[in-house]
Protein backbone atom coordinates (compact mmCIF):
# COMPACT_ATOMS: atom_id res chain seq x y z
CA UNK A 1 0.00 0.00 0.00
CA UNK A 2 1.28 3.52 -0.87
CA UNK A 3 2.78 5.43 2.49
CA UNK A 4 1.71 8.87 1.19
CA UNK A 5 -1.55 7.73 0.96
CA UNK A 6 -2.43 6.74 4.39
CA UNK A 7 -1.17 9.92 5.75
CA UNK A 8 -3.60 12.35 7.32
CA UNK A 9 -4.38 15.67 5.26
CA UNK A 10 -2.31 17.23 7.94
CA UNK A 11 0.94 14.84 8.16
CA UNK A 12 0.54 15.08 3.89
CA UNK A 13 0.71 19.06 4.24
CA UNK A 14 3.87 18.51 6.47
CA UNK A 15 5.44 16.03 4.00
CA UNK A 16 4.69 18.55 1.15
CA UNK A 17 6.21 21.59 3.45
CA UNK A 18 9.39 19.01 4.52
CA UNK A 19 9.52 18.75 0.43
CA UNK A 20 8.95 22.58 -0.20
CA UNK A 21 5.70 21.90 -2.10
CA UNK A 22 2.86 23.80 -1.92
CA UNK A 23 0.72 23.71 -4.81
CA UNK A 24 0.97 20.44 -6.83
CA UNK A 25 -1.11 18.64 -9.63
CA UNK A 26 -1.39 15.23 -11.93
CA UNK A 27 -2.11 15.20 -15.15
CA UNK A 28 -3.50 12.34 -17.76
CA UNK A 29 -1.30 12.38 -20.59
CA UNK A 30 -3.03 11.46 -23.50
CA UNK A 31 0.00 10.04 -25.39
CA UNK A 32 1.56 8.31 -23.14
CA UNK A 33 -1.62 6.99 -21.37
CA UNK A 34 -0.01 7.82 -17.67
CA UNK A 35 -1.44 9.97 -14.79
CA UNK A 36 1.91 12.55 -14.72
CA UNK A 37 2.73 13.96 -10.86
CA UNK A 38 4.11 17.51 -10.84
CA UNK A 39 7.35 16.65 -8.59
CA UNK A 40 9.03 12.98 -8.96
CA UNK A 41 8.63 12.06 -5.17
CA UNK A 42 4.86 12.32 -5.54
CA UNK A 43 4.57 9.70 -8.31
CA UNK A 44 3.77 6.95 -6.40
CA UNK A 45 0.31 8.93 -6.00
CA UNK A 46 -0.07 9.43 -9.74
CA UNK A 47 0.92 5.68 -10.01
CA UNK A 48 -1.93 4.56 -7.83
CA UNK A 49 -4.33 6.46 -9.85
CA UNK A 50 -3.19 5.09 -12.98
CA UNK A 51 -3.90 1.67 -11.53
CA UNK A 52 -7.12 2.28 -9.55
CA UNK A 53 -10.25 0.73 -11.16
CA UNK A 54 -12.87 1.82 -9.15
CA UNK A 55 -12.69 5.80 -8.78
CA UNK A 56 -9.92 7.13 -11.64
CA UNK A 57 -11.43 6.98 -14.89
CA UNK A 58 -9.10 9.08 -17.20
CA UNK A 59 -9.08 12.79 -14.98
CA UNK A 60 -8.04 15.42 -17.32
CA UNK A 61 -6.01 16.93 -13.82
CA UNK A 62 -6.24 17.03 -10.25
CA UNK A 63 -4.64 20.14 -8.27
CA UNK A 64 -3.65 21.03 -5.12
CA UNK A 65 -2.30 23.51 -2.67
CA UNK A 66 -1.69 23.70 0.80
CA UNK A 67 -2.79 27.04 2.31
CA UNK A 68 -0.15 30.21 3.15
CA UNK A 69 -2.33 30.45 6.21
CA UNK A 70 -3.86 27.72 8.84
CA UNK A 71 -2.45 24.91 6.68
CA UNK A 72 -5.31 23.11 5.07
CA UNK A 73 -5.03 21.00 2.18
CA UNK A 74 -7.31 22.74 -1.11
CA UNK A 75 -7.89 20.44 -4.40
CA UNK A 76 -9.83 21.16 -7.51
CA UNK A 77 -10.40 18.00 -9.38
CA UNK A 78 -11.10 18.12 -12.98
CA UNK A 79 -12.50 14.80 -14.50
CA UNK A 80 -13.34 16.07 -18.15
CA UNK A 81 -13.63 19.03 -20.29
CA UNK A 82 -15.28 17.60 -23.66
CA UNK A 83 -18.61 19.72 -23.07
CA UNK A 84 -16.81 22.77 -21.75
CA UNK A 85 -14.94 23.80 -18.24
CA UNK A 86 -15.29 21.33 -15.52
CA UNK A 87 -18.35 22.49 -13.25
CA UNK A 88 -19.01 21.02 -10.00
CA UNK A 89 -19.13 22.77 -6.37
CA UNK A 90 -16.54 22.66 -3.97
CA UNK A 91 -16.87 20.20 -0.61
CA UNK A 92 -15.55 21.49 2.85
CA UNK A 93 -15.36 18.53 4.93
CA UNK A 94 -12.98 16.06 7.09
CA UNK A 95 -11.17 13.37 6.07
CA UNK A 96 -8.77 10.60 8.14
CA UNK A 97 -6.51 10.31 5.27
CA UNK A 98 -5.02 11.78 1.90
CA UNK A 99 -6.69 8.49 -0.05
CA UNK A 100 -10.29 9.26 1.37
CA UNK A 101 -9.59 12.60 0.15
CA UNK A 102 -8.33 11.73 -3.09
CA UNK A 103 -11.33 9.22 -3.91
CA UNK A 104 -13.56 11.63 -2.89
CA UNK A 105 -12.58 14.16 -5.30
CA UNK A 106 -12.47 11.49 -7.72
CA UNK A 107 -15.68 9.90 -7.50
CA UNK A 108 -17.33 13.18 -7.29
CA UNK A 109 -15.76 15.39 -10.19
CA UNK A 110 -16.99 12.00 -12.20
CA UNK A 111 -19.79 12.20 -11.57
CA UNK A 112 -20.44 15.89 -12.57
CA UNK A 113 -19.58 15.30 -15.76
CA UNK A 114 -22.44 12.19 -15.51
CA UNK A 115 -24.66 14.49 -14.46
CA UNK A 116 -24.29 18.12 -16.48
CA UNK A 117 -24.64 15.27 -19.09
CA UNK A 118 -27.95 13.81 -18.60
CA UNK A 119 -29.05 17.06 -17.67
CA UNK A 120 -28.00 18.20 -21.27
CA UNK A 121 -25.40 21.06 -19.77
CA UNK A 122 -22.82 22.19 -21.89
CA UNK A 123 -20.60 22.49 -19.14
CA UNK A 124 -17.95 19.54 -18.42
CA UNK A 125 -17.39 17.68 -14.83
CA UNK A 126 -15.35 19.09 -11.74
CA UNK A 127 -15.06 19.01 -7.73
CA UNK A 128 -13.47 21.49 -5.21
CA UNK A 129 -12.22 19.53 -2.09
CA UNK A 130 -10.94 21.02 0.93
CA UNK A 131 -10.04 19.13 3.60
CA UNK A 132 -11.36 20.59 7.18
CA UNK A 133 -7.62 21.20 9.41
CA UNK A 134 -8.87 19.34 12.50
CA UNK A 135 -6.74 21.78 14.61
CA UNK A 136 -9.02 24.67 13.63
CA UNK A 137 -12.07 26.14 14.60
CA UNK A 138 -13.85 25.92 11.07
CA UNK A 139 -16.72 27.82 11.41
CA UNK A 140 -14.68 31.06 13.20
CA UNK A 141 -16.06 33.83 10.07
CA UNK A 142 -12.34 34.85 10.39
CA UNK A 143 -10.77 31.48 9.01
CA UNK A 144 -13.01 30.38 6.57
CA UNK A 145 -12.61 33.82 4.91
CA UNK A 146 -9.24 33.09 4.95
CA UNK A 147 -9.95 30.08 3.48
CA UNK A 148 -11.91 30.76 0.79
CA UNK A 149 -9.96 33.65 -0.35
CA UNK A 150 -7.24 31.42 -1.15
CA UNK A 151 -9.17 28.69 -2.66
CA UNK A 152 -10.04 31.83 -4.94
CA UNK A 153 -6.67 32.12 -5.53
CA UNK A 154 -6.01 29.00 -6.79
CA UNK A 155 -9.41 28.89 -9.39
CA UNK A 156 -7.63 32.14 -10.99
CA UNK A 157 -4.61 30.02 -11.43
CA UNK A 158 -5.91 27.74 -13.45
CA UNK A 159 -7.31 30.19 -15.55
CA UNK A 160 -10.93 28.71 -15.45
CA UNK A 161 -10.15 25.05 -17.04
CA UNK A 162 -13.17 24.23 -13.56
CA UNK A 163 -15.33 26.86 -12.24
CA UNK A 164 -16.44 26.29 -8.74
CA UNK A 165 -19.71 26.66 -6.83
CA UNK A 166 -21.51 25.78 -3.29
CA UNK A 167 -21.36 22.18 -1.99
CA UNK A 168 -21.61 20.33 1.16
CA UNK A 169 -20.04 22.27 4.16
CA UNK A 170 -20.07 25.79 2.57
CA UNK A 171 -22.21 28.48 1.90
CA UNK A 172 -22.95 31.45 0.06
CA UNK A 173 -21.05 33.63 2.40
CA UNK A 174 -17.92 31.79 1.50
CA UNK A 175 -18.50 31.73 -2.30
CA UNK A 176 -18.53 35.75 -1.99
CA UNK A 177 -14.90 35.59 -0.68
CA UNK A 178 -13.85 33.20 -3.23
CA UNK A 179 -15.42 35.36 -5.67
CA UNK A 180 -13.30 38.78 -4.09
CA UNK A 181 -10.35 36.60 -5.59
CA UNK A 182 -11.80 34.93 -8.96
CA UNK A 183 -14.24 35.19 -11.78
CA UNK A 184 -14.51 31.44 -12.08
CA UNK A 185 -17.23 30.92 -9.58
CA UNK A 186 -20.76 30.15 -9.26
CA UNK A 187 -23.28 30.60 -6.51
CA UNK A 188 -22.61 33.43 -4.95
CA UNK A 189 -25.26 35.31 -2.83
CA UNK A 190 -27.92 37.33 -4.67
CA UNK A 191 -26.82 40.43 -3.46
CA UNK A 192 -23.70 40.04 -5.78
CA UNK A 193 -26.01 39.18 -8.91
CA UNK A 194 -25.43 35.45 -8.49
CA UNK A 195 -28.35 32.80 -8.01
CA UNK A 196 -27.59 31.75 -4.02
CA UNK A 197 -28.23 28.99 -2.22
CA UNK A 198 -29.65 25.85 -4.82
CA UNK A 199 -30.67 23.39 -2.28
CA UNK A 200 -34.68 23.95 -3.02
CA UNK A 201 -34.59 23.66 -6.71
CA UNK A 202 -32.53 20.33 -5.64
CA UNK A 203 -35.19 18.89 -3.50
CA UNK A 204 -37.61 19.54 -5.98
CA UNK A 205 -35.18 17.43 -8.71
CA UNK A 206 -34.94 14.72 -6.35
CA UNK A 207 -38.64 14.40 -5.81
CA UNK A 208 -39.77 14.43 -9.74
CA UNK A 209 -37.28 11.68 -9.29
CA UNK A 210 -39.19 10.00 -7.08
CA UNK A 211 -42.66 10.64 -8.45
CA UNK A 212 -41.02 8.71 -11.87
CA UNK A 213 -39.69 6.11 -10.16
CA UNK A 214 -43.34 5.63 -8.18
CA UNK A 215 -45.08 6.06 -12.14
CA UNK A 216 -42.44 3.29 -13.41
CA UNK A 217 -42.86 1.09 -10.34
CA UNK A 218 -46.98 0.79 -10.02
CA UNK A 219 -48.00 3.88 -11.58
CA UNK A 220 -48.73 5.76 -8.10
CA UNK A 221 -47.85 8.83 -6.79
CA UNK A 222 -46.13 10.33 -3.33
CA UNK A 223 -49.67 10.82 -1.68
CA UNK A 224 -49.79 8.07 0.99
CA UNK A 225 -46.50 6.55 0.94
CA UNK A 226 -43.89 6.05 3.92
CA UNK A 227 -40.44 8.02 2.98
CA UNK A 228 -37.03 7.89 4.95
CA UNK A 229 -34.90 11.05 4.71
CA UNK A 230 -31.44 10.71 5.99
CA UNK A 231 -30.14 14.01 6.45
CA UNK A 232 -32.17 17.02 7.13
CA UNK A 233 -30.05 19.81 6.19
CA UNK A 234 -29.81 22.20 2.85
CA UNK A 235 -31.66 19.40 0.75
CA UNK A 236 -33.57 17.50 3.22
CA UNK A 237 -35.18 19.82 4.95
CA UNK A 238 -36.94 21.42 1.96
CA UNK A 239 -37.29 17.80 0.67
CA UNK A 240 -39.28 16.39 4.00
CA UNK A 241 -41.83 19.43 3.48
CA UNK A 242 -42.44 18.83 -0.06
CA UNK A 243 -43.10 15.01 0.73
CA UNK A 244 -45.64 16.59 3.38
CA UNK A 245 -47.30 18.64 1.21
CA UNK A 246 -47.73 16.39 -1.72
CA UNK A 247 -49.54 13.69 1.19
CA UNK A 248 -46.44 11.39 2.17
CA UNK A 249 -48.62 9.59 5.13
CA UNK A 250 -45.38 9.88 6.90
CA UNK A 251 -41.75 10.88 6.57
CA UNK A 252 -39.03 8.75 8.93
CA UNK A 253 -35.78 11.85 9.20
CA UNK A 254 -32.49 11.68 11.22
CA UNK A 255 -29.96 13.83 11.42
CA UNK A 256 -26.89 14.27 13.70
CA UNK A 257 -27.71 17.98 14.63
CA UNK A 258 -29.89 18.38 17.43
CA UNK A 259 -30.63 21.67 16.49
CA UNK A 260 -32.38 20.73 13.33
CA UNK A 261 -34.21 17.60 14.35
CA UNK A 262 -35.69 20.02 17.15
CA UNK A 263 -36.60 22.36 14.50
CA UNK A 264 -38.65 19.34 12.63
CA UNK A 265 -40.28 18.64 15.78
CA UNK A 266 -41.69 22.04 16.17
CA UNK A 267 -42.44 22.21 12.60
CA UNK A 268 -44.52 19.05 12.21
CA UNK A 269 -47.04 16.85 13.84
CA UNK A 270 -45.17 13.79 15.33
CA UNK A 271 -48.02 12.03 13.84
CA UNK A 272 -46.68 12.46 9.91
CA UNK A 273 -42.78 13.06 10.53
CA UNK A 274 -40.64 11.23 13.04
CA UNK A 275 -37.89 13.50 13.57
CA UNK A 276 -34.62 11.35 15.21
CA UNK A 277 -31.40 12.45 16.47
CA UNK A 278 -28.41 10.30 15.57
CA UNK A 279 -24.18 10.06 15.70
CA UNK A 280 -22.66 10.08 12.61
CA UNK A 281 -22.21 6.53 10.69
CA UNK A 282 -25.63 5.63 12.14
CA UNK A 283 -27.83 4.15 9.29
CA UNK A 284 -30.49 2.60 11.05
CA UNK A 285 -32.70 4.95 9.02
CA UNK A 286 -32.39 3.36 5.73
CA UNK A 287 -33.47 0.13 7.25
CA UNK A 288 -36.62 1.60 7.68
CA UNK A 289 -40.50 -0.23 6.89
CA UNK A 290 -40.97 2.45 4.43
CA UNK A 291 -41.45 2.73 0.22
CA UNK A 292 -38.50 5.11 -0.57
CA UNK A 293 -34.99 5.54 1.22
CA UNK A 294 -33.81 9.00 0.41
CA UNK A 295 -29.79 9.23 1.54
CA UNK A 296 -29.43 12.96 1.72
CA UNK A 297 -26.20 12.95 3.64
CA UNK A 298 -22.58 11.74 2.98
CA UNK A 299 -22.19 9.25 -0.03
CA UNK A 300 -20.93 5.44 0.04
CA UNK A 301 -23.82 4.35 2.69
CA UNK A 302 -25.45 1.65 0.08
CA UNK A 303 -22.70 -1.38 0.49
CA UNK A 304 -22.62 -4.81 0.92
CA UNK A 305 -23.34 -4.33 4.56
CA UNK A 306 -26.52 -2.33 4.41
CA UNK A 307 -28.11 -3.28 1.04
CA UNK A 308 -28.83 -6.53 2.41
CA UNK A 309 -30.98 -4.66 4.86
CA UNK A 310 -33.29 -2.22 3.01
CA UNK A 311 -37.15 -2.81 3.17
CA UNK A 312 -37.99 -0.07 0.98
CA UNK A 313 -38.45 -0.83 -2.84
CA UNK A 314 -37.04 2.54 -4.09
CA UNK A 315 -34.26 4.35 -3.26
CA UNK A 316 -33.95 8.08 -4.46
CA UNK A 317 -32.15 10.66 -2.49
CA UNK A 318 -29.64 13.48 -2.81
CA UNK A 319 -26.62 12.38 -1.48
CA UNK A 320 -24.01 12.45 -3.98
CA UNK A 321 -22.14 8.89 -4.38
CA UNK A 322 -24.86 6.96 -2.57
CA UNK A 323 -22.86 3.43 -3.94
CA UNK A 324 -19.90 2.57 -2.20
CA UNK A 325 -18.74 1.08 -5.19
CA UNK A 326 -20.81 2.08 -8.08
CA UNK A 327 -20.60 -1.38 -10.21
CA UNK A 328 -20.88 -3.68 -7.37
CA UNK A 329 -23.65 -2.07 -4.66
CA UNK A 330 -25.83 -1.22 -7.85
CA UNK A 331 -26.05 -5.02 -8.95
CA UNK A 332 -26.42 -5.95 -5.03
CA UNK A 333 -29.47 -3.43 -5.57
CA UNK A 334 -30.65 -5.03 -9.00
CA UNK A 335 -30.54 -8.40 -7.47
CA UNK A 336 -32.32 -7.37 -4.48
CA UNK A 337 -35.47 -5.79 -7.06
CA UNK A 338 -34.74 -2.72 -5.23
CA UNK A 339 -35.13 0.29 -8.00
CA UNK A 340 -32.20 2.63 -7.34
CA UNK A 341 -32.60 6.38 -9.00
CA UNK A 342 -28.85 7.38 -9.55
CA UNK A 343 -27.98 10.41 -7.68
CA UNK A 344 -26.76 12.41 -10.71
CA UNK A 345 -29.96 11.92 -12.49
CA UNK A 346 -31.94 13.53 -10.08
CA UNK A 347 -29.64 15.82 -7.97
CA UNK A 348 -28.60 18.21 -10.89
CA UNK A 349 -30.74 21.34 -10.07
CA UNK A 350 -28.05 22.90 -8.07
CA UNK A 351 -25.82 22.92 -11.28
CA UNK A 352 -28.66 23.65 -13.07
CA UNK A 353 -29.47 26.67 -11.14
CA UNK A 354 -26.47 28.82 -11.27
CA UNK A 355 -24.40 27.04 -14.00
CA UNK A 356 -25.38 29.85 -16.04
CA UNK A 357 -26.15 32.34 -13.93
CA UNK A 358 -23.22 34.97 -15.61
CA UNK A 359 -26.10 35.18 -18.53
CA UNK A 360 -28.05 37.10 -15.89
CA UNK A 361 -32.03 35.97 -14.87
CA UNK A 362 -35.96 36.02 -15.61
CA UNK A 363 -38.40 34.69 -13.37
CA UNK A 364 -39.54 31.29 -14.17
CA UNK A 365 -36.28 30.75 -16.95
CA UNK A 366 -37.87 28.04 -18.81
CA UNK A 367 -34.33 27.43 -18.65
CA UNK A 368 -34.57 26.32 -15.68
CA UNK A 369 -38.14 25.15 -14.94
CA UNK A 370 -38.06 22.71 -18.25
CA UNK A 371 -35.72 20.34 -16.32
CA UNK A 372 -38.10 19.78 -13.54
CA UNK A 373 -41.64 19.24 -15.74
CA UNK A 374 -42.59 16.09 -17.37
CA UNK A 375 -42.37 17.44 -20.91
CA UNK A 376 -38.87 18.16 -21.86
CA UNK A 377 -36.86 15.14 -22.77
CA UNK A 378 -33.85 16.06 -21.06
CA UNK A 379 -36.06 16.76 -17.54
CA UNK A 380 -35.49 15.02 -14.18
CA UNK A 381 -38.95 12.72 -14.76
CA UNK A 382 -38.37 11.85 -18.56
CA UNK A 383 -34.38 11.16 -17.74
CA UNK A 384 -35.55 8.63 -14.91
CA UNK A 385 -38.68 6.97 -16.53
CA UNK A 386 -36.35 6.47 -19.87
CA UNK A 387 -33.28 5.22 -17.76
CA UNK A 388 -35.51 2.73 -15.74
CA UNK A 389 -37.04 1.73 -19.08
CA UNK A 390 -33.63 0.76 -20.37
CA UNK A 391 -32.51 -0.67 -17.74
CA UNK A 392 -35.83 -3.14 -17.53
CA UNK A 393 -35.60 -3.90 -21.36
CA UNK A 394 -31.41 -4.68 -20.94
CA UNK A 395 -32.08 -6.49 -17.84
CA UNK A 396 -29.41 -4.31 -16.47
CA UNK A 397 -28.90 -2.50 -13.12
CA UNK A 398 -30.25 1.29 -13.53
CA UNK A 399 -26.91 2.97 -12.64
CA UNK A 400 -24.93 0.58 -15.08
CA UNK A 401 -27.60 2.08 -17.50
CA UNK A 402 -27.39 5.41 -16.62
CA UNK A 403 -23.60 5.81 -16.51
CA UNK A 404 -23.83 4.49 -20.35
CA UNK A 405 -26.06 6.74 -21.57
CA UNK A 406 -24.15 9.91 -19.55
CA UNK A 407 -20.96 8.66 -20.67
CA UNK A 408 -21.70 8.84 -24.62
CA UNK A 409 -23.81 11.91 -24.22
CA UNK A 410 -20.25 13.58 -22.55
CA UNK A 411 -18.72 12.17 -25.58
CA UNK A 412 -20.84 14.70 -27.87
Amino acid sequence: MNSLLQLSPQAFISFLQKNKIRRLHFIWNPETQRVEASHAVLQPIADFMQHDRRDFLRHEGIFLQVTRQHNTLQGAFVHNTHRGQGAGGTRFWGYQTLEEYLRDGLRLSKGMTRKNALAGLWWGGGKGVIARNPELDNNDPRIRADLFREYGELMTALRGCYVTAEDVGTDTSDMAHIFSKTRFITCIPPELGGSGNPSVPTATGVLRGMEAALAFADGGTIAGRTVAVQGMGNVGWPLIRMLIEKGARRVFACDISAARVQRAKETFSEDVLDARLITAGDNEILFSDCDIVAPCATGAVLNPQTIPRLRAKIVCGAANNQLEDSERDDLLLFERGIIYVPDFLVNRMGIVNCANEQYGYVSDDPAVTRHLDTEWEYSIYRKTIEVLQLAREEKAPPARTAIHLADRIARE
